[in-house]
């Protein structure tokens, strides 16, 4: 009888210890699958910011857990960047997370306090990972009233046009003191004022009645062009 219960005592310790190893071991590759690292990211939506300062800022360029990183997390350290104003964050089979940014346009480079200008009208100092293609510089210094006008106007320019424009140039009048001169990549230049701003949404219809030819739009006072002698 005594050997008799020292054997189910034996396989009850096996089975106990089988138990745990078994637990273990789904314990082990529960860890292991949760903490298994990002395989990919994609970032789309981006025109200013390289790609780096997205996944930096999202804290995830040295590519955590897959599970354990959070599309909440994400989207709340992406918004807190100035430069973005809406993010959508997808997490999908493969380890793949995607991140589509909108961002808040950049409307001109201000010269008078070397700063990005952004549409919620936000001063940025300038970041060696914000990429600045075709962006307008104001050359010289606006006063408060007309630089809010001016700002207001900017917001309704075409993206494609604003992109064309290389120099904003304040230069009023005695008769009218809200006259600026633009710049444009092409090497034409426009005369405008904040009240035609919206006009220069037309440039490209403009430009293919001017043959090629070069010179002065003035859109200030009348419209009408001026060939470069």
């Amino acid at each position: 009888m005594a050997k008799k219960l020292v054997k189910r005592k034996k396989l009850r310790i096996f089975r106990l210890l089988l138990v745990i190893l078994i637990l273990g071991v789904i314990v082990f590759a529960i860890y292991l699958y949760l903490d298994t690292s990002i395989k990919n990211i994609v970032i789309k939506g981006t025109t200013y910011l390289n790609d780096d300062y997205i996944i930096e800022l999202a804290k995830i360029d040295d590519y955590p857990s897959f599970y354990y990183t959070t599309s909440h997390g994400i989207k709340k350290r992406l918004k807190s960047s100035p430069y973005i104003k809406e993010v959508e964050v997808k997490k999908s089979i493969g380890h793949i997370i995607t991140i589509n940014v909108e961002e808040n346009r950049i409307l001109f480079d201000y010269a008078a306090n070397d700063k990005f200008i952004l549409e919620n009208k936000k001063e940025i100092a300038k970041d060696e990972l914000v990429n600045i293609k075709r962006v307008p510089r104001l050359m010289n210094y606006v006063p408060d009233k007309k630089y809010e006008t001016l700002i207001k106007g900017i917001l309704k320019v075409d993206k494609d046009i604003l992109g064309k424009i290389s120099e904003i140039t304040y230069l009023p009048t005695d008769y009218d003191k809200d006259r600026f001169l633009l710049y444009m990549d092409d090497g034409n230049s426009v005369y405008i004022t904040l009240t035609k701003l919206n006009m220069i949404n037309y440039y490209n219809k403009v430009l293919t009645q001017l043959s090629g030819k070069k010179g002065v739009l003035y859109l200030d006072s009348g419209n009408h062009f001026k060939v470069m002698e």
